[in-house]
């Protein structure tokens, strides 16, 4: 039966551990530092992500500030707050809350973001700097992963890796970083995606599967090897006859594939 990795617990332990560095800043006479987040319309699980950083933010003892824009702003009002953002010296980083309407050009937005600010490492100059292994923002999601494997003391080195999903937010950045010359790292990478004829080929030799695709329970037991280290990046939103009326649900099949790796999320 799998060990849980538990990204929950974790969480809790570094937001202790942020908390206590924070409150250091302010012994020293300092501002704590300011994240801004900028959320554009009002997509449900936008909000819900927004939300939570807000939180998260207060429970660190960070200034937050949220930034509302309705679904029909123009792209040069949003380009002016950017702007704006860039220059402040309150404000130590931000984020555009990912997708935006139709009518703003994603990439002229984060081309405008000042790098030094663009704490999603979503900018090319800070996805370059991954690439290079410099230091710099790193995308949340794969920073998270590393931090799971790391704080687990989950072997990497020489190991082999298959990460499902293509995505710049996760997927790609995820193959970049799990093959640098680093702990987690190390290992031999397989990207694979959508387009990939019979995933299980790969999966079935991966010592560890990260997947992070958005389609419930893709991966069964019968697709990894025992052993296997399982990391489920996917959520897709469900609708029931419960209260909530919908539930989250990974891409791994968790009942089957639990009797099956050594370590799941």
């Amino acid at each position: 039966m799998a060990k849980i990795l538990d990204g929950l617990k974790v969480s809790k332990e570094i937001k202790q551990e942020i908390r206590a560095d924070v409150d250091k800043i302010i012994a020293g006479k300092r501002r704590p530092p300011h994240l801004v987040a900028i959320l554009v319309g009002s997509n449900g699980a936008s909000m819900t992500y927004v939300n939570n950083k807000i939180k998260d933010c207060k429970e660190v003892g960070f200034k937050s500030s949220l930034v509302k824009f309705p679904s029909t702003v123009s792209e040069a009002e949003l380009l002016e707050k950017i702007k704006e953002l860039n220059l402040s010296k309150d404000v130590d980083g931000f984020i555009v809350q990912l997708p935006l309407p139709k009518q703003i050009d994603q990439e002229k937005i984060i081309m405008a973001i000042d790098p030094r600010k663009d704490v999603d490492g979503f900018h090319p100059e800070n996805f370059g700097k991954m690439a290079l292994e410099m230091d710099t923002f790193l995308p949340a999601t794969p920073f998270g992963i590393l931090t799971l494997l790391e704080r687990y003391g989950i072997q990497t080195e020489g190991k082999h890796c298959v990460i499902i999903g293509r995505s710049r937010i996760v997927g790609k950045p995820m193959s970049i970083l799990m093959g640098r010359k680093h702990f987690p790292g190390n290992s031999t990478v397989t990207l694979t995606h959508s387009y990939t004829p019979h995933i299980e080929r790969f999966t079935h030799h991966a010592d560890i599967v990260i997947t992070a695709l958005g389609d419930p329970n893709f991966l069964k037991a019968d697709m990894i090897k025992k052993g296997a280290v399982i990391i489920d990046v996917g959520i897709t939103r469900i609708t029931n006859d419960s209260e909530k009326g919908y539930e989250l649900v990974g891409d791994v099949d968790f009942e089957s594939c639990k009797t099956k790796a050594s370590w799941i999320t």
